[in-house]
């Protein structure tokens, strides 16, 4: 049912009041929000991306970014970069830090960390990891940087010295490894860098101030890794470094002795790693002339790296054994003879090291080698076996003409005295050997044969005198003994002084006196006239010499 009924009523019209006091609540509020949030956005820092290869450890909101153990950021979104070879780090630095963001600064996230060299980062063991900023020298600035995998051995703005090391040699550095200096240590090596195309090892090493000073021009850079034990041909020689390169690897410089320091480096300069001290200090010498020596006897002993001596004095190095290529004919034969490659160095003989003092060398040995120089092995050392080259002068056995060998000047070979003492006992040795053993043997066997038949025959010549003694009468012949005693002792007495044998011999001998006394005139008559015996006459006086009468 409609109701139509009409309302005339009209409604009232009142004026509206005025704003009411509860809008300034939220006016106020506004006003504070929007001044805060400009307050914010005026005092906040930049904000800034690093990128890392993964995000271990870091939570946004939470990790903060240090500098010198100070906030001065904070973590803020980590995401995956777009080519999925990483992770994206925004960070929202302090304003009072913006100034730290130069174009070489360095981000990296500090985490406990163990090595053999160094124990870092265990105060995050508690607090979590973080990012450390290191601020760069640059002065230019920018937001996106690219953070390091491990924490930089020598923090940027430290004073000192970079230098690139470079190696072919099988020993390897890491990051983190001393460089000594007199077993100080004063640096440490950077990086690692390997040229494929070379193939060499490039370190770039940092000196710290203000030992950088001591690297000069003639500075030479050696390994001193671990303990190095050597057998070379003057003994046994044992090489370390201070203890921290005791457990790592490490590298030593300094100049050799008797050479002079050189000028100082000022920059970045590249050097050289040798394998130990003594290669280091024989760098200094550039020029080498080659010699070969022929060896009939063993090089057993010889290396490459040997020394050639004069007298007892360094000339040289051998350089190569047994050179290939070498026509010489089957080594198997007998006569075969060993080339032998080494050097004589002009600056280790006096002479200038360039080419003038090379070649005053080559002309030089050429003359000594027709006044008897020769070359020879000689043991350096019983205990390791190790032997060297040794030059002397043997004037008795010049040589008329000069060999050469592949283009080399040959100097005469002659074996030293402990081969000549072993040749000449393997000779004796030789001859021992081709006796005939079997027939010393049988012929031995013989004799001995017949000495025991010669012993047998004593034994029974022993046997039989034995015998014969025992048949002997032992009384009979002491009562015959006694009874020629007896007559012997009667004989004596016969002829004792009061004796009548004795009274007759005496008057026998007077009256055979008395006989030649009367005979003496006979005798004598005899000797002077022989034949009065036969002719008689009157006696003639001796003729008495006259002296002559003087003429009238």
């Amino acid at each position: 049912m409609t109701d139509n009924t009409n309302h005339s009523q009209q409604a009232d019209i009142k004026a509206a009041r005025s704003l009411s006091a509860i809008w300034l609540v939220p006016l106020v509020a506004l006003i504070i929000g929007g001044w805060m949030v400009y307050y914010q956005w005026a005092n906040q820092g930049p904000e800034i991306q690093i990128e890392f290869e993964s995000a271990e450890g870091l939570e946004a909101g939470k990790t903060k970014i240090k500098a010198r153990n100070v906030d001065v950021g904070e973590v803020t979104q980590i995401r995956l970069k777009k080519s999925n070879d990483g992770v994206l780090v925004s960070a929202r630095m302090n304003k009072e830090a913006e100034h730290l963001l130069n174009a070489d600064s360095q981000f990296w996230v500090v985490s406990p960390r163990v090595s053999i060299s160094e124990v870092s980062g265990l105060t995050t063991l508690l607090s979590g990891p973080y990012i450390e900023l290191s601020p760069g020298q640059s002065n230019k600035t920018k937001t996106r940087f690219t953070g390091l995998e491990e924490p930089p051995v020598t923090p940027q703005g430290t004073p000192g010295l970079f230098v690139t090391l470079n190696s072919d040699d099988e020993f390897a550095y890491g990051r983190g490894d001393p460089i000594t200096y007199k077993g100080l240590t004063v640096g440490k090596v950077e990086d690692i860098f390997f040229n494929i195309e070379e193939r060499v090892v490039y370190y770039n090493a940092f000196i710290e101030a203000p030992y950088h000073q001591l690297v000069t021009h003639n500075t030479r850079f050696w390994n001193v890794s671990g303990v190095r034990l050597e057998l070379k041909s003057d003994g046994i020689s044992v090489h370390t470094g201070n203890v921290e390169t005791l457990l790592t690897n490490g590298i030593a410089f300094g100049v050799p002795d008797n050479m002079p320091k050189g000028e100082r480096v000022t920059e970045r300069a590249y050097f050289d790693i040798y394998p130990d001290y003594e290669k280091a200090s024989e760098a200094r010498y550039k020029e080498e002339a080659h010699f070969v020596m022929l060896i009939s006897d063993t090089v057993r002993g010889l290396n490459v790296g040997a020394p050639v001596e004069y007298r007892g004095l360094p000339v040289g190095k051998v350089k190569s054994i047994d050179m290939s290529g070498a026509e010489l004919g089957n080594i198997l034969n007998e006569d075969y003879r060993i080339p032998v490659l080494f050097s004589i160095q002009p600056g280790r003989v006096g002479l200038p090291d360039n080419a003038e003092g090379l070649d005053h060398v080559k002309v030089q040995t050429r003359k000594w080698i027709k006044q008897g120089l020769k070359a020879s092995l000689q043991t350096g050392n019983l205990l390791t076996g190790a032997q060297f080259v040794e030059l002397q002068f043997y004037p008795q056995s010049t040589q008329g003409s000069v060999e050469r060998f592949d283009d080399y000047l040959v100097i005469p070979a002659i074996s030293d005295e402990f081969t000549q003492i072993t040749q000449k006992v393997s000779a004796i040795l030789d001859k021992f050997n081709a006796i005939e053993m079997n027939k010393l043997a049988t012929d031995t066997q013989q004799m001995v044969t017949e000495f025991t038949q010669t012993a047998k025959t004593f034994r029974q010549a022993s046997a039989d005198f034995s015998q014969l003694s025992e048949d002997l009468d032992t009384r009979q012949l002491t009562a015959n003994l006694n009874r020629t005693l007896s007559q012997l002792n009667q004989l004596l007495r016969d002829y004792g002084a009061d004796s009548q044998t004795y009274d007759g011999l005496n008057r026998t001998l007077e009256s055979l006196n008395r006989m030649m006394r009367d005979l003496k005139p006979l005798i004598m008559q005899l000797n002077h006239t022989p034949n009065s015996l036969i002719f008689t006459g009157a006696e003639e006086d001796d003729p008495e010499p006259q002296a002559k009468e003087p003429q009238s």
